[in-house]
């Protein structure tokens, strides 16, 4: 790839290239994709930050949706050129960051991943206006100068992480202080609130790491909900702050972390993950990594704003693993009271050392991520409880060293059920659950790339003809090569109450749920055991019989069975 962005079809055997862009080979140009602070746009174009100082929009698909073999550049601005004009000086640090706002204005910022202040790097933040962006996008030409707007640093200041969008503007955090920035024909500073840090935190002699933090202020980029801004601060006790997202007032904070044996340093470097549950408490994930950040960042002339593992990462944590980081994961609720906002402390795991960037999923209250067991070695998908921090769940990867997640993003498929995986070996590991089986064919598995399970709105539900409440999963599940009467067997937990009062819905070819028979479907435990009474500590199964080409086949093709189910009360 050489620095350049692909989309590959990550359920096929192999992850087979459908299109790309490499700047060597398409661009001619001796560049990189800053692909941490790439994204995908309405239109399902690229939008990447370069090394050079460049933003690029890529065309990766054509109308119909189809994926372009190579893609085409369609946007291509020089920031750093036009951000010096604007601001009549030389700007001694480089494009870090982008982010459309709600209006469609592109907002950028220099800095880089240690920005020392008595260095006194001149930085920037600004936008590009959205006019100016569609009328390059529909071909015509645009006089950029008059249509890019900075906003000029403090010398020494400068952008460590990546840019929040909101309805009231754009938020940046920068080594010294946090903003949120609006476009008004101009950058306009809407509020400005500095916080503490201790600069740089780096392994020091009989330390069991060798690298250290990757930022010298908050390493965290800002993660918000509707009334508040989520960030760390970078002390030797770090801290989680909430700000107030209209006036930037720190309305609540505590120390994070603070649990780990004496000695053990904390520094904060992906977002905290946020979760308003919409009732007055928003959750909070922070997560240690010390030692993942490379000692190289500390000198004088390191370009800290190219994002590529030899420059930003430890040398031993990649080699050697996550004993090369310190651990600490802790969850903390931030209380809206009568008398303001609280912060408090539920639960901290001193044990684990998370190589991913943790994800959390609300609909199934868990929180998955990619961890080493340090006594074995075997690297692990682990599974923690959202509410209680427990982990309810790990499945054995590998002891190679070259299975280290080493900080790309674990993601999600649509489905429901799949769970995806980089490592350093260019292996691409997806972790499923074989809720669907055949009993009366268990030597036969079922296809698991067609076996989805998704939320079912109660309002769609009670549209689509479903009585009551609904209840667990929509579960979608296709079966080839089946008897004209096939009983399919679907796994599920966290259900309660009286078993009677259950119903089966499924799907009909008109899109309306229908109620299927009690003689075709029934609930049992995994021994067969019939319950009366639920219980959520207990897995049940749902067999239901469907025959092909039936009333709830939504399939066409012969001995081929879709169905699509959904449990009601």
């Amino acid at each position: 790839m050489l620095g350049g962005l692909a989309i590959r079809d990550i359920n096929s055997e192999y992850t087979t290239t459908l299109g790309y862009f490499s700047p060597t080979e398409h661009d001619g140009g001796r560049y990189a994709i800053q692909s941490s602070y790439s994204f995908i746009d309405a239109d399902n174009r690229l939008v990447c930050p370069t090394s050079n100082n460049h933003v690029l929009i890529l065309k990766a698909t054509d109308s119909d949706g189809n994926v372009l073999p190579v893609f085409e550049k369609v946007l291509d601005i020089d920031i750093k050129t036009l951000a010096e004009a604007a601001l009549g000086k030389t700007l001694d640090q480089n494009l870090l960051s982008i982010v459309f706002d709600y209006e469609g204005n592109l907002w950028f910022a220099t800095g880089g991943f240690r920005i020392y202040p008595d260095r006194m790097q001149q930085g920037v933040m600004g936008y590009i206006t959205c006019d100016a962006i569609n009328t390059i996008l529909d071909g015509e030409e645009v006089d950029l100068a008059k249509e890019v707007f900075v906003y000029g640093l403090t010398p020494g200041e400068g952008a460590e992480n990546g840019i929040a969008s909101c309805k009231e503007g754009a938020v940046i955090l920068t080594n010294q202080n946090c903003y949120l920035l609006n476009a008004d024909n101009g950058v306009e500073v809407v509020w400005q609130t500095p916080y503490e840090s201790v600069g740089a935190k780096c392994s020091v002699e009989g330390d069991e790491t060798t690298g250290g933090g990757l930022a010298w202020g908050g390493g965290s980029s800002p993660s918000l909900t509707p009334n508040l801004v989520m960030i760390t601060d970078n002390q030797n006790l770090v801290n989680l702050l909430a700000l107030d997202i209209k006036t930037g007032e720190v309305v609540a904070s505590m120390p994070v972390l603070d649990e780990l044996p004496k000695g053990m340093q904390v520094s904060v470097e992906n977002s905290v993950i946020v979760y308003d549950n919409g009732a007055g408490t928003v959750s909070t994930i922070v997560c240690n990594w010390f030692g993942a950040g490379s000692a190289n960042l500390s000198k004088a002339d390191n370009d800290s704003s190219v994002q590529s593992y030899d420059n930003l990462y430890d040398a031993n944590w990649i080699a050697k693993g996550n004993r090369m980081i310190l651990p600490g994961v802790e969850r903390v609720d931030t209380l809206k009271t009568p008398n303001g906002y609280e912060m408090k402390s539920i639960w901290c795991r001193n044990d684990l050392r998370d190589t991913s960037m943790l994800k959390l999923s609300t609909a199934t209250g868990y929180i998955y991520g990619y961890v080493q067991d340090i006594d074995s070695g075997m690297w692990q998908y682990i599974i923690l409880d959202f509410e209680t921090g427990q982990t309810v769940f790990t499945m054995d990867v590998s002891e190679h060293y070259g299975y280290n997640n080493m900080a790309i993003g674990m993601y999600a498929g649509n489905s429901g059920n799949a769970l995806y995986c980089p490592t350093g070996y260019l292996e691409l590991l997806r972790l499923q659950d074989r809720f669907v089986y055949l009993p009366e064919m268990p030597y036969r598995n079922v296809d698991l790339d067609k076996a989805n399970r998704n939320v079912l709105s109660q309002d769609t539900f009670m549209q689509n003809g479903g009585q009551g409440s609904v209840i667990g999963w929509l579960n979608t599940i296709t079966v080839e090569n089946v008897h004209p009467n096939t009983t399919v067997a679907i796994r599920m937990n966290s259900l309660s109450g009286n078993a009677g009062e259950l119903k089966l819905y499924a799907y009909s070819d008109d899109g309306k749920l229908v109620e299927v028979p009690k003689e075709q479907w029934h609930i049992q435990q995994e021994d067969g055991t019939i319950p009366t009474t639920l219980s959520t500590d207990t897995l049940y199964e749902i067999h239901v019989s469907v025959e092909d080409n039936g009333a709830y086949d939504l399939s066409s093709i012969e001995k081929e069975i879709t169905i699509s189910v959904v449990l009601g009360r």
